[in-house]
């Protein structure tokens, strides 16, 4: 006869697995939930499941639940029903579950059905004997569950945690956009948008949206982006998919592949040079074939077009600093060059040159993430310059920029500038991580050497390891005023619960 409690337990491991996979993989994986303003409701409702099924674990790995126990385990097993069903509303409600996630939550929604089933067959049995927590050892079985038990746990506490962040950040920057909203020229533009799902693009376009724009999106998943965006953006996997009866008034190039992680070799070399200077070609390109031209386009670069800067070299460079022949340089240059292109169709360009972009997305939470954990400290020599800029001051430059070439007159000569997009107020890295230490209320004692950084990412270690001070001459000169002029500022915006 078969041992429906053990068969149960069986499929609680299973399920623990299971979720284990789900929540590496695709929780804090490819979605980055964590990370996703919209799945602020949808990680709390896990956190509270994660402490449900944390309960269940530990309590069903080495006790049977008799008596009055029995009822409360029933209630457990209906909240969880609930629950469930309600995070399946609350998922299709806020994103696009790629496959594998759809088919690995109906599996353990599958699962758990059974596995509630057949608990809840012994609960009558259960619940005819004397009130108890009854020992009843289930060996490397029980062990393991225990163990699921602590890590769903975690798990919960960390969703619960980043929910908490998320509605915390949702409302701050709420306020901001009523405190202080942020408006791209004098009236409402149709602008696409390259770039538009990544950091700073799904920053930009709430702000334009927020400002009355009209924004249509390129993208290669265009399905997702609709999602994410609400269905208030148009979202196209092809230019050709814009009709030609649809004038386009601004264009914002922000896409390009990450810089820093594989190594530099060749074939990624080439993967980046296409994701930016071909892209790039291909947007002036259609550009050329519409009736009606975009008056303006903003194209994305990099402060890496000055290469790297001798440490203890405390020049400053401006947007006349000259570019070196090394590869970060020559990527840049090339990038600037093919949007530089559009102005032979009357386009008016601006290559913004980003310096390090601190957000609650991007780059910084992998950085400060030593800092979190109490090892922060000096990376290499710490010598080297760290140019950055606060996201919110990203767009407002964007902002000003495109009020700026508005004011110049879009029927003048089209010309093409570069702006150094970072705070006027560089510092060394290992300044920069004191700062943040001392926001964080964290030590800083723990240095990294620089060798092993360099053996595991080749060149491109000098994203790292060097820098360049760089100075935002042109934004000053124009009128543009820094929200987050200084790193403590910015970093006290970006860390410090609200």
């Amino acid at each position: 006869m078969i041992d429906t409690h053990l068969l149960a337990l069986q499929l609680m491991a299973a399920q623990g697995l299971m979720g284990a996979f789900d929540t590496l993989y695709h929780h804090e994986g490819t979605e980055a939930l964590a990370q996703r303003n919209t799945a602020r409701r949808e990680l709390a409702i896990h956190a509270v499941r994660s402490s449900i099924y944390c309960a269940m674990f530990i309590g069903l790995s080495s006790w049977a639940w008799h008596g009055a126990w029995a009822w409360v385990l029933l209630a457990v097993f209906g909240v969880e029903i609930v629950l469930t069903l309600w995070d399946f509303v609350v998922e299709d409600g806020s994103r696009l579950l790629p496959p594998t996630e759809r088919v690995t939550h109906t599996v353990l929604a599958i699962n758990a059905g059974a596995f509630i089933a057949l608990l809840a067959m012994n609960a009558g049995d259960w619940a005819a004997r004397p009130t108890a927590l009854a020992w009843q050892p289930q060996g490397w079985l029980g062990a393991f569950l225990a163990l699921c038990g602590v890590g769903v746990g975690l798990s919960g506490l960390r969703d619960g945690l980043a929910a908490r962040a998320l509605f915390r950040r949702t409302a701050q920057e709420a306020a901001r956009a009523v405190q202080a909203p942020v408006h791209f020229g004098t009236k409402p533009q149709r602008v696409l948008v390259t770039g538009g799902t990544g950091f700073i693009g799904q920053t930009l376009v709430r702000h334009l949206l927020a400002d009355g724009h009209a924004v249509t999106v390129w993208t290669r998943d265009a399905r997702s982006a609709a999602w994410n965006f609400g269905g208030a953006v148009r979202c196209v996997q092809r230019l050709d998919q814009i009709p030609e009866t649809d004038p386009c008034d601004v264009v914002i190039n922000l896409a390009g592949a990450r810089i820093l992680g594989q190594r530099w070799s060749e074939r990624r070399q080439r993967q980046l040079l296409q994701s930016r200077e071909g892209l790039t070609t291909a947007l002036v390109a259609w550009i050329a074939t519409r009736p009606r031209k975009p008056w303006l386009l903003l194209s994305g670069s990099a402060i890496g077009c000055y290469g790297v800067q001798p440490q203890g070299d405390a020049t400053e460079l401006a947007e006349d600093a000259p570019p070196q022949d090394i590869f970060m340089s020559t990527l840049c240059q090339r990038w600037e060059k093919a949007a530089e292109a559009a102005t032979a169709h009357g386009v008016h360009v601006a290559c913004m040159r980003f310096g390090f972009v601190l957000g609650h997305q991007g780059s910084l939470p992998q950085l400060l993430l030593p800092v979190a954990l109490g090892m922060g400290g000096r990376l290499g020599s710490g010598r080297q310059w760290l140019s950055w800029v606060h996201v919110h001051d990203v767009i407002r430059a964007m902002a000003h920029v495109w009020s700026a070439a508005e004011q110049a007159g879009s029927d003048s000569a089209a010309t093409a500038q570069a702006f150094n997009f970072t705070a006027p107020g560089a510092l060394s890295q290992e300044e920069f991580t004191r700062v943040a230490a001392s926001v964080m209320h964290r030590p800083f004692w723990m240095p990294t050497p620089a060798a092993p950084v360099k053996l595991l990412l080749g060149e491109q270690a000098d994203l790292l390891l060097e820098g360049q001070r760089v100075v935002p001459a042109r934004l000053l000169q124009t009128g543009f005023r820094f929200a987050f002029p200084e790193a403590r500022d910015a970093l006290t915006d970006l860390c410090r619960p609200r």
